[in-house]
Order: structure tokens, then C-alpha cells, then sequence
């Protein structure tokens, strides 16, 4: 492994992530505090926010959602950076890193470049101006992408060398490496090449997004001409190649590994033969991959789609990443060929795109890694006899069961309820959404039995649930093929909701039976997400999703909803109904608290909404993973607002949202305590463009598990992120004398556990 310089850690960025008080991301709250002139434009003075309580509220109230999703990130990246946290989870945190990054930029930048280009673009809640938010973004996130870097070469990849757990460059291989790898080129790597040469019969290839390439000069002996090539890496073959044991490794569990282009390079006179290899560098280029169909003008959206998807390959390039040693002249030609700025270059350390630390992350070393988990069974569902399979739906007819999953067993839960729907003969019926699944679902292949046996079976298919549409397109045919009703939900809407609901017959009369759930249908996903959700028989659940499924595979605009709440028609107005009465009540000199737990909380109107449920005196706890743009703390507006973020082992992705009036009687119970769970985001484009619902949840014995969640997780003992009015996020993850605070995920994996060997004792 190449050395490494020594660097003072007070000077290095990669550890100051791991500071509680140390956040990189800090231009929005430089740009957010600025104020404008007259002409719109920013001036130099920096006053304080106006927090004086008008009718109006303050114009800088919302915060830069952009700015805010790379603060998301950077917390991502801390997590890397914590020596707490296993080392190969850390290897994992990098990797997820690169990965939302990549997303990022193909969707968000490549979003708001075409919005610029087109005209359509319009200042951003937060006062800046399109090409003002362009700027921050990428002056953040050349920051953070050179700290990733810096991260792994000084501190990841150090630390795994420790255990044995080594990537080779070629100048540390042995003769036995060089030749157990010039073997596995010639045989594996060397026929799926393609080298693209550039001259006057050759013009610049087409270099296609998030690919990882050789950028090659070659020298003609000849004419001593000079001459470019591209080879692209093989996304098929492994990123990162075993080796075999060393002669001096005698640990059982060492490992090594070569990165594929670093094989490559040390192999390209196979590859161009009479020409002499001069430099070669790594570069990578990251394209628009959002897609754009017009749903009234096709006449078929799967068709459209597949078109669609295409074209996808060959949008503008966003971003490109380089070899930090790579020269001027090379990266000129990529420049100018390419088409980018020099503010879309970044220049990195080698290896480029970490996403391939994920094979490292994934090696068998349990000391290396999270505890094991394995989720039970829900103390409802769980069968008298270890070796029987728990009847589903016998126990949905003695009650509500309210799932939290990744600790609930989602595979005796969900979907052993949609397996027994599909064998059961007496259900006719089974309705579906479909947003993401995996490749292998056991889902599929249930609605896919019970339409062969004869039952009305329904799949309403989001094939435009964006990055899966080829894999929604391909299981959208084969549930086609097997007799499954397929639609596509509503002309401009996507089909977001968490839905399933199965129709009995039962003594000659219909029972439905439902899930209503906050995540995807996914049963791999479902062991690495927080989520929750309802299985329930209850007559108004099912009246509802009845008339919901008959919205979305026919027509029927004028259905009304009793327990859910449904996008785009009532889920803004309802919430914003519900805040308004807590709103009311804190006016009136009662106790109201406000609790929202979601994936990101972007709506100006819901969160006008909660400030002035704030500066009525209610009080305010926003849980938020990802983007917030509330300023919470802000004397006047906002003080009785706090935002937590938690991100750990598992991806917290429920939604939750409860509005609590106490009583007025001294020892009475809340007078209200109202709590939803679905799967919308507090988004406009989950309140207006798509197809949500939430669920109203009224056992008080689920009423009160979610509101101890929601405590636990805005609690100043459990580790988290702290929002401030400055729009600096906070790590909170130790106390007063250095020790780690609780763990929320930790916690409730020993507290689920607890409760289940209790119920197999009784």
C-alpha cells in the first residue's frame, strides 16, 4: 500500500467530521443570513433575522433544500469518520455516501441545470437565485467530496490494512500476484474490452454516466505522434479482484484485493500493440438520468417509459471526477470534448467512485461489523408451535397489528399475509400497490399464483419509481403475462401509497382484510428500513382502500375517506387542519405538542404551518432523516420548534405524524391524541403530484408505542443531529464526561427482543 503523509488531526477536514460541533457544510448559513437589496440581489450586510411577529411571516424563514440534502450527506459521511461505529460499516458509510451523491447530482444538479437552461428556473424559497444555488452546491460539494477522499486514504483504508484487509496497488504486487493477474486478464478482463482510440476517423466516444474509464496517451514510435484513447472499465466484472493469500499471510480471515482499472493499466500493451503507453488516468462522468415522459401525450406509458429509459444514457454530463494527477492537457481534451465547466471538475485521489468499498464491507468478519440481528416474528403473529406458520389473518380479526419493521420479521408478517391470501380459497380478491420490489420478490410470485388460481388479482405498478424502472418494467410484463390486472395509477400522479387489501368471504359475506404500510413492498429492503405498519380488518380501512384501488384502476373522483387520508386530494388539507386545531388549543392556554417524523419536511405551507403553531405556544418536534428547510429556534418564530436527525445501522424511513391536546381536567388524559403513519413525505411533490395515504391509528395501545417512539427519538439523551436557527446541524452522540449516548436503533433492537421471549413465555 502506497505510504500515506502524516498530518496534524487538527488540520485534516476528513476527522473534523467526527467533531460535535464541526459541520462542512456551512455556505447556507452564510448565504441564508444575507440580505437582499432592492434589485434582489445580495448585500453585505448580515443583520439578524427579523423575528418580530407579524401577520406575515420572515421572508429568510426557509432554508436551502439543496444545501440542506448535502448536510444530510455530510452527516453520512461522520458517521464514517466515527471510530464507534464497526470498521466495515464505516467502509459501508463512505460507499453510501458516494452512492447518494451520485444520485444527487444525475437528479437535483442535472435538474436544476436544465430548469436554467430552459428559462424555467425561478429563485428558491430560500432567496437564492438559481445560479446562486448552483454555486453553493458546488462549492459544498467539492468540499465534502475531498474530505470523503481524504478519509479513506488516511483513515479507512489504514485501519482495514490493521486487520488484514488490504487493496494492492500495483507496486506493492509480488511476482506471484503479477502473475495470477496477468492470467486473470488475458482470460476474464482483456475480452470484454473495448479501447476507443481518438483521431481524425475517430471522433470522442461516448462516454456514458457514472461509468469509470482509462483516459490513455499513446505515443506513436513512428511518427513520435501523440494520441488519445479511452478504455471503459467493465461495469459486469468485479470492481475490486480477490487475490490469493500472500506467502507471509498466515491469518485466516486476511484478505486482498486489486482494483480492476488498476489491472487494466498495468496490462494496456495487450490492448495497443506497436504504440508505447505514455500516462493513463482515471476519470468518471456523471450524466442527467432523470426522466421526462408526458403522460397525456402517450398512448402508452410503458412504451413511452422503455423510450424513455433510452434516452437516459445520453443526457448532458453534470459532473466530472478525475485523477488529482492527471494532466492539464489530458483534462483539457475531457473538458472541451465533454463539454463541462470547470467548476463541474473535480480533481480526487485514486480510486475513484468508493461505491466499490461496499465488497469490503461485505466480507465475513463479524467483529468487524453491527451485532447480528435477525428479526421475529410479531408477538401476534407468532404461532403456538415453533414449527407452525402463523394464520395472518385469524389474528388481524382480534385486533389492529401495528408492524415496525426491520425489528418485526416483515417475512411473517407482510408477506405471509399476501402468501396466505393467495392460497387461501375463500379470498377472491387481492389489490396491491407496487412502487420498488426486489428482483426475487416472494410478493411477485403470491400475485402471481393467486391470479393463476383464479382470484381478481390487481397490481397498480409505479413504473416510474425513479433508478427502478427497468426492473418495475420487467415485472409489470410478467405479472401481465400471468392474468394480473396491471395499471399504472393516475395520469400525472405517481403512485406512492404502501397499500394491499385481500377480500374473504366469510359466512357468505365479504371481509377485507388490509396493510397500510410507510415503505416499499420490499422484503430485502424491509431488513435494512425503519418502517411501520398497520394489518387490520377494520370495516372503514377497508370501505376506503375499496374506493381508493377503484381511484386508481378506474374512476370514481368523488370518493371520500374515513380513516385514511389520501394525496393529493386531503392529505395537505388534512394535516393542515389538524396543526390548526393544535394551533388553536396552544392559543387558548392548552398544553398542545405537535410531532412529525418523516423522511424530509420541504413544504413551505406545512411548515409556515408549524411556525405558527409555535409562536402560538405549542410545542413543536420535527424528526427528519434527510433535507429540512424549517429554521428551528428562532426567537419569535420558531423557539418552540426542535429538529432531530437519526441515522445509524438502519435507514429511518417511517412517517408519523401525532397532535396531541392534554385535558384541561388535571388528571385526565389527553383530550386529543390523534396519530397517522403512511407513506408521504411533507413534499410537494408528495402532496400534490402523487398518490399517498396515511392511516389513522386508533388503538390507544398503538397510540402509545408511537409516542414513545416519537419521544425517544427527539429525547436529549438519545444520539442524534441537532438543527440550529443558523442552519447548522449538530452532533449530539456524547455526554457531558465523553460517554456515548443511547442508541436509538440499539435500544429498541434489545427492547423488541425483550418483548418477544416474553410472548413466548406466556
Amino acid at each position: 500500500m502506497d505510504s500515506e503523509p502524516t498530518i496534524d488531526a487538527a488540520e485534516d477536514p476528513a476527522t473534523q467530521t467526527t467533531a460535535s460541533d464541526a459541520s462542512l457544510v456551512r455556505l447556507q448559513s452564510r448565504a441564508a443570513q444575507r440580505s437582499r437589496g432592492d434589485n434582489g440581489r445580495f448585500i453585505r450586510v448580515a443583520p439578524e433575522l427579523d423575528t418580530t411577529v407579524h401577520e406575515e411571516l420572515p421572508d429568510d424563514r426557509f432554508l436551502d433544500r439543496e444545501i440542506s440534502w448535502l448536510q444530510f450527506n455530510e452527516r453520512v459521511l461522520q458517521l464514517a469518520g466515527d471510530p464507534l461505529v464497526p470498521l466495515l460499516e464505516r467502509a459501508r458509510f463512505l460507499a453510501i455516501f458516494a452512492s447518494n451523491l451520485d444520485e444527487f447530482f444525475m437528479v437535483r444538479v442535472a435538474g436544476l441545470k436544465r430548469r436554467i437552461a430552459t428559462g424555467l428556473a425561478v429563485r428558491s424559497a430560500s432567496g437564492l437565485e438559481p445560479r446562486e444555488v448552483l454555486d453553493e452546491i458546488s462549492n459544498a460539494a467539492h468540499e465534502l467530496m475531498a474530505v470523503h477522499a481524504k478519509m479513506f486514504q488516511r483513515h479507512i483504508r489504514p485501519a482495514l490494512a490493521d486487520v488484514g484487509i488490504r487493496i494492492v496497488r500495483p507496486g506493492d504486487w509480488t511476482d506471484a500476484d503479477r502473475a495470477y493477474l496477468n492470467k486473470l486478464f488475458r482470460n476474464q478482463v482483456y475480452p470484454v474490452l473495448t479501447p476507443l482510440a481518438v483521431d481524425p476517423a475517430h471522433p470522442f466516444p461516448y462516454i456514458s454516466g457514472l461509468s469509470l474509464n482509462l483516459a490513455v496517451v499513446l505515443i506513436n514510435p513512428k511518427t513520435d505522434r501523440e494520441h488519445f484513447a479511452r478504455v471503459k472499465v467493465p461495469p459486469l466484472l468485479p470492481r475490486l479482484m480477490a487475490l490469493p493469500p500472500g506467502e507471509d499471510e498466515d491469518k485466516l480471515y486476511d484478505a486482498r484485493f486489486v482494483a480492476i482499472e488498476d489491472v487494466m493499466a498495468e496490462h494496456l500493451q495487450y490492448l495497443f500493440p506497436g504504440m508505447e503507453v505514455r500516462e493513463h488516468f482515471t476519470f468518471r462522468v456523471t450524466r442527467n438520468e432523470d426522466l421526462e415522459v408526458e403522460e397525456d401525450d402517450a398512448e402508452n406509458l410503458l412504451t413511452a417509459l422503455e423510450k424513455e429509459l433510452t434516452r437516459r444514457r445520453f443526457g448532458p454530463p453534470v459532473r466530472l471526477e478525475v485523477a488529482d494527477e492527471m494532466d492539464d492537457h489530458v483534462m483539457d481534451l475531457l473538458v472541451r470534448e465533454l463539454g463541462v465547466r470547470d467548476d463541474e471538475v473535480y480533481r480526487l485521489p485514486e480510486p475513484l467512485d468508493l461505491r466499490g468499498l461496499n465488497t469490503l464491507a461485505d466480507l465475513d468478519r463479524s467483529e468487524l461489523r453491527w451485532p447480528p440481528f435477525l428479526a421475529k416474528p410479531h408477538p401476534d403473529l407468532a404461532p403456538v408451535e415453533r414449527s407452525a406458520q402463523s394464520d395472518v389473518m385469524a389474528a388481524m380479526r382480534s385486533g389492529d397489528i401495528l408492524l415496525h419493521h426491520p425489528y418485526d420479521s416483515f417475512s411473517t408478517s407482510v408477506v405471509a399475509f399476501i402468501e396466505q391470501a393467495a392460497n387461501d380459497p375463500h379470498v377472491l380478491a387481492i389489490k396491491q400497490t407496487l412502487y420498488r420490489t426486489s428482483g426475487d420478490s416472494p410478493i411477485i410470485d403470491s400475485l402471481i399464483d393467486a391470479a393463476e388460481a383464479g382470484k381478481q388479482v390487481l397490481a397498480v405498478v409505479e413504473i416510474k419509481a425513479r433508478f427502478d424502472e427497468e426492473n418495475n418494467i420487467t415485472w409489470a410484463r410478467k405479472l401481465e403475462r400471468a392474468g394480473v390486472h396491471v395499471v399504472y395509477g393516475m395520469v400525472g400522479l405517481k403512485t406512492h401509497a404502501k397499500l394491499c387489501l385481500v377480500v374473504r368471504e366469510e359466512n357468505g359475506e365479504m371481509q377485507r382484510y388490509a396493510h397500510v404500510g410507510t415503505g416499499n413492498y420490499n422484503p430485502k429492503t424491509a431488513r435494512l428500513y425503519e418502517d411501520l405498519g398497520l394489518l387490520t380488518c377494520d370495516r372503514e380501512v377497508g370501505e376506503d382502500l375499496s374506493r381508493l384501488f377503484n381511484q386508481l384502476s378506474g374512476m370514481a373522483p368523488r370518493s371520500k375517506f374515513k380513516r385514511l387520508l389520501v394525496a393529493p386530494r386531503s392529505v395537505r388539507t388534512g394535516l393542515l387542519e389538524k396543526i390548526q386545531r393544535v394551533t388553536e388549543a396552544a392559543r387558548d392556554g392548552k398544553r398542545a405538542r405537535l410531532q412529525i417524523k418523516v423522511n424530509s419536511l420541504v413544504d413551505e405551507e406545512i411548515i409556515d404551518a408549524c411556525y405558527r403553531a409555535s409562536m402560538a405556544g405549542a410545542d413543536v418536534d420535527i424528526w427528519v432523516r434527510g433535507i429540512c428547510s424549517l429554521r428551528p429556534g428562532v426567537e419569535g418564530l420558531s423557539e418552540n420548534i426542535r429538529v432531530r436527525s437519526i441515522l445509524g445501522r438502519f435507514l429511518e424511513h417511517s412517517r408519523v405524524f401525532r397532535f396531541v391536546i392534554e385535558s384541561s381536567e388535571e388528571h385526565g388524559g389527553p383530550a386529543e391524541d390523534i396519530v397517522y403513519i403512511g407513506s408521504a413525505d411533507m413534499m410537494h411533490r408528495n402532496l400534490d403530484r402523487r398518490v399517498e395515504a396515511l392511516v389513522r391509528i386508533t388503538d390507544p395501545k398503538h397510540i402509545q408505542t408511537l409516542g414513545a417512539l416519537l419521544d425517544e427519538g427527539m429525547s436529549n439523551d438519545t444520539s442524534s443531529w441537532h438543527l440550529h436557527g443558523d442552519a447548522r446541524w449538530e452532533r449530539h452522540h456524547l455526554d457531558a464526561e465523553g460517554n456515548p449516548l443511547r442508541d436509538l436503533q440499539s435500544d429498541l433492537v434489545a427492547t423488541y427482543a425483550k418483548r418477544k421471549r416474553k410472548a413466548r413465555r406466556r
